[in-house]
C-alpha cells in the first residue's frame, strides 16, 4: 500500500552524498504511536528502525535504508515498532 504523494526510495551512496544527508538534523523516538500534521514538505532518511505511517488514504511501511518525502498537510499515525534514527530536512 502507499499513501498519495509520499514517495518512497532506496537511494545509492551517490544520491545520499548528493542530498547532503550527512548535515541534515537528525531525530529518534522510541517505539510508540502519535499523530503528525506536516506544515510543510519533509525528506527524512531511515538509518536504524522500522515505522508504519498511516493516513486514510492509506499506510507505508519505512525501515532503515529508506528516503522518504512526506507532503506538506499530509495528516498520519506514526507507529513506530523498532526505535527509529532519521536525518531530515524541511522544505
Amino acid at each position: 500500500m502507499s499513501i498519495p504523494g509520499v514517495k518512497v526510495e532506496r537511494p545509492s551512496e551517490e544520491r545520499l552524498r548528493a542530498l547532503g544527508v550527512d548535515n541534515w538534523a537528525p531525530w529518534d523516538c522510541e517505539p510508540s504511536v502519535f499523530d503528525w500534521e506536516y506544515d510543510c514538505e519533509e525528506t527524512a532518511y531511515i538509518k536504524e528502525g522500522k515505522v508504519t505511517v498511516s493516513s486514510p488514504e492509506g499506510t507505508v511501511e519505512l525501515g532503515a535504508g529508506d528516503l522518504v518525502t512526506f507532503p506538506a498537510g499530509l495528516r498520519c499515525t506514526w507507529r513506530v515498532k523498532e526505535r527509529i534514527r532519521k536525518v531530515y530536512r524541511l522544505g
